[in-house]
């Protein structure tokens, strides 16, 4: 039996989620008069970590709204920075974004990283444990209940991916500060305490070294400086007005 019908629009950067019919305009959507608005929007392919304002006839509701017959909503995209309350900000990403977790850790953000597929449940219940962000591109993942909180990266380029959760999430940016590798916090290290694990070359020419307490891997400014270099200045002149200054 078909039960109340509703008006539904989505805002332009949904789109890629809806079918194309769905993507301009209002669509009529009949629902079952028992599921949720969040559940309406959801089975209509919209992962509720991508939906913002939820508008009935104009007026805000809750993703618990019961649709009612006649009823016009409007799904808005989610606000930019987007607010995470209640845990330090700090991400979770999937096997599938090992570049972007790279770049993250590269500028200071605490980004951690599964290099293997544990399986979705693991990496929601994970977020969940730790109150990290779950970034992905696997929409299912994206929808699983237990994720504390969640974003889809839409691109499939790390220039792009890494703007994207800057500009979403507006990290306050410490670069040189993470180890690229484990995450961990680095330290200044003396040459003298780590001269054994490096080459002769390295021995010869670099004098300033930082290392990871964690996994004990070593950094120095070496033939990849310039490369990394250019990402940290163009991330801290876009998006680095919450970055410490350096005395």
């Amino acid at each position: 039996m078909n039960g109340p019908e509703i008006q539904i629009s989505f805002a332009p950067g949904l789109g890629l989620f809806v079918a194309a019919p769905r993507r301009t305009g209002r669509s009529a959507v009949v629902t079952d008069g028992a599921s949720t608005l969040g559940h309406v929007v959801e089975s209509l392919g919209v992962p509720l970590t991508e939906a913002g304002t939820l508008l009935v006839d104009g007026r805000p509701v809750t993703t618990a709204h019961i649709p009612a017959a006649g009823e016009r909503v409007e799904v808005l995209g989610v606000d930019r920075p987007q607010p995470v309350p209640g845990a330090p900000l700090r991400f979770l990403l999937d096997v599938h974004l090992g570049t972007l977790a790279r770049r993250l850790r590269l500028l200071g953000v605490d980004a951690a990283y599964e290099s293997e597929d544990i399986g979705d449940g693991a990496l929601a219940a994970l977020s969940a444990r730790e109150r990290r962000v779950m970034l992905s591109r696997d929409r299912g993942l994206l929808r699983r209940r237990e994720l504390w909180a969640g974003a889809y990266v839409y691109s499939d380029r790390p220039d792009e991916q890494l703007r994207d959760v800057l500009e979403r999430f507006a990290p306050p940016l410490t670069p040189w500060s993470r180890c690229t590798a484990c995450n961990g916090e680095l330290a200044v290290a003396e040459k003298e305490a780590v001269v054994e694990r490096l080459e002769q070359g390295t021995r010869r020419t670099y004098d300033v070294f930082a290392h990871c307490p964690r996994c004990e891997r070593v950094y120095w400014r070496g033939a990849h400086h310039a490369r990394l270099q250019a990402i940290v200045a163009e991330a801290v002149r876009d998006f680095g007005a919450n970055t410490p200054r350096t005395p």
